[in-house]
């Protein structure tokens, strides 16, 4: 094999304390904060509710998983259907007035538990075509008023807001310009852990150029990376920056908007473009739907083996039945297993 590509999050780096938590904790910040319903910490989202919402493929983006997971919440929770969204300056007016819109409203939280019945829900957002778009379709768009997770996150996304200052905690500051306004603990990135060990890594870069294709920002990225000690071993990492850049660029020449993140094949590509090997054999190493389907929809364009990452995780046949009718061609549970491939 010429090109061996990563995804990050769940292949080299455990993200079942950060990421995953970092969007439970989000949804119960944005529920209580905002709208005034109390849980306790993991009444409402668990791991295998992110799971499921991640099998219906195009939850590559985890901002877009919360609202998913909040509007679906709401869509059950004996609030009213909320008037026509408004559009504010700045997070405090946005939040002022979800506050002021929630307050004399009953918040029944056994209630909401007893009739959460997401197995059922996540069938109607594939029918729809999964990612947050097929979970509005599947709402009908009848309760974006109460969640505000798109734009700025100094303006009206709270989502992204709520869930930028969980994970990154301290370092929200540095990088945002902007103060804590909702979560003063530690970032939940530090609970971050190596999957695959550096002389696996090693191993392999001896016999393959190795990248990088994933769904984070470079920042959080490159934060990995470095604190892991880890970019010595790729020749290149493509990042949801360079997607964006890229529908960007498409919108200003062509007036078309595209999304260029998993499950399109955009970052594959252009890992292999920046590595500069010519007509090379690939192969790429992904551990959700999103990832199996960007290898499948890069095939025209490549030579690319996809190769499904478990983890020896629980309900694993389930995860392996995803995964394979996504595309992928293998799957497996161990990182050595990489060793023993001889394609």
């Amino acid at each position: 094999m010429d090109i061996l590509i990563f995804d990050m999050d769940g292949v080299l780096i455990d993200v079942s304390r950060s990421y995953r938590e970092t969007i439970q904790q989000t949804v119960e910040i944005y529920l209580a904060t905002c709208l005034g319903i109390e849980s306790k910490k993991g009444e409402l989202v668990a791991q295998e509710d992110i799971s499921l919402f991640k099998s219906t493929g195009g939850f590559n983006n985890d901002w877009d998983l919360t609202s998913g997971l909040l509007l679906y919440l709401l869509s059950i929770s004996g609030f009213p259907l909320p008037p026509k969204r408004k559009n504010f300056s700045s997070i405090g007016e946005t939040i002022s007035d979800l506050k002021t819109r929630s307050s004399n409203l009953t918040k029944n939280i056994p209630q909401l538990i007893q009739k959460k019945n997401l197995t059922l829900f996540i069938r109607r957002v594939k029918l729809t075509g999964g990612g947050l778009k097929g979970v509005r379709k599947a709402l009908k768009g009848s309760w974006e008023g109460w969640v505000y997770g798109d734009g700025d996150l100094d303006q009206e996304n709270v989502v992204k807001r709520i869930f930028q200052e969980v994970y990154l905690g301290r370092k929200f500051t540095s990088f945002y310009h902007l103060p804590r306004l909702f979560y003063k603990g530690k970032g939940l990135y530090l609970q971050e852990r190596l999957i695959i060990p550096r002389n696996i890594l090693s191993s392999l870069g001896k016999r393959s150029r190795l990248g990088i294709a994933s769904g984070r920002p470079r920042f959080e990225a490159e934060l990995a990376l470095k604190r892991f000690r880890l970019l010595s071993y790729f020749d290149s990492v493509v990042t949801l920056d360079e997607c964006n850049q890229e529908e960007a660029r498409v919108l200003h020449t062509t007036g078309r908007r595209v999304k260029y993140s998993k499950p399109h094949p955009y970052s594959l590509l252009r890992v292999v473009d920046e590595i500069g090997v010519p007509h090379p054999r690939c192969g790429y190493v992904g551990d959700v739907v999103d990832d199996m389907l960007a290898a499948r929809n890069a095939r025209k364009d490549l030579d690319i083996f996809a190769i499904g990452f478990l983890r020896g995780r629980s309900k694993g046949k389930t995860k392996k039945d995803s995964l394979l009718s996504a595309g992928s061609d293998l799957v497996i549970q161990s990182p050595r297993e990489l060793l023993r491939l001889t394609l």
